[in-house]
């Protein structure tokens, strides 16, 4: 009882020091963020930033990047890794190593990389769209690893065979009955997704792309009150997309735990 009471304290001590640690400099940054000189504290910052048609310029940039990203992930990643666990496991640990790749190569050499084999129309190479191939590659290890997880929660195997003994092709079993049934990993892997997109910076301001880490970049190089206004909203952003991963989360724990 003593130990247990004992633990509780350490916990709760350790809980108290990391909150203390990430939200002290949260509370720091809200204040400075309505400093408008001297004494005074108000909205200036918050409204400037309003009126900067280059904000939300940047801010849809990056959103469009995050919904364009997401649809070309889900579109290969899904038929992948579905044929992974029916018909290959014996593949998976390659998948397993192929996935963790981005975290291994370095994002300038994977800039440099790119912009030498990659070549095509101007629509394409010369617009923020060209961003999708690297998000895609970064978002890789997170999409793969919710998509691996969600599908061995499911009876692949009778799935199929009930969908085509019914006379489903491949593509109807994937889009009626294998995505419904993916729902909480489809929804974590776009919203770590978006978290991604959001805040990645190296590959945007290499390529001259001006998507929202790089106009946060240029907002603390010009307006420190302004840019720590944009960090809150930045992260707020991360924030409400992580806890819609953990929302997700719980409810497919309370799924598994029903049966």
């Amino acid at each position: 009882m003593n130990g247990a009471l004992r633990m509780s304290w350490s916990g709760a001590a350790m809980l108290l020091l990391a909150g203390v640690y990430f939200v002290v400099p949260l509370i720091a940054t809200g204040i400075f963020s309505f400093w408008e000189g001297g004494d005074h504290y108000g909205l200036s910052a918050y409204i400037n930033l309003i009126h900067q048609r280059e904000l939300w310029e940047s801010l849809w940039t990056s959103l469009h990047l995050a919904l364009e990203t997401i649809a070309v992930t889900l579109v290969f990643l899904i038929p992948a890794v579905f044929w992974m666990h029916l018909k290959a496991k014996a593949f998976k640990p390659l998948f397993d190593v192929l996935s963790v790749l981005p975290f291994v190569v370095p994002p300038i050499a994977l800039v440099a990389g790119l912009t030498a084999l990659y070549t095509g129309p101007s629509w394409f190479v010369g617009t923020a769209n060209f961003l999708v191939v690297p998000y895609v590659i970064l978002a890789l290890p997170y999409t793969y690893r919710a998509l691996d997880v969600g599908m061995r929660s499911l009876d692949l195997k009778t799935l199929t065979e009930a969908s085509q003994s019914l006379g489903a092709g491949w593509g109807t079993l994937i889009l009626r009955v294998l995505v419904p049934n993916l729902t909480s990993a489809l929804a974590g892997a776009a919203l770590l997704t978006i978290a991604i997109v959001m805040g990645e910076f190296t590959f945007a301001n290499v390529l001259l792309f001006n998507t929202f880490a790089v106009y946060i970049n240029y907002i603390g190089q010009t307006s420190a009150t302004e840019a720590a206004a944009l960090t809150l909203l930045s992260f707020v952003i991360t924030w409400l997309a992580m806890l819609g991963v953990l929302l997700t989360g719980r409810g497919q724990a309370q799924l598994g735990g029903a049966r």
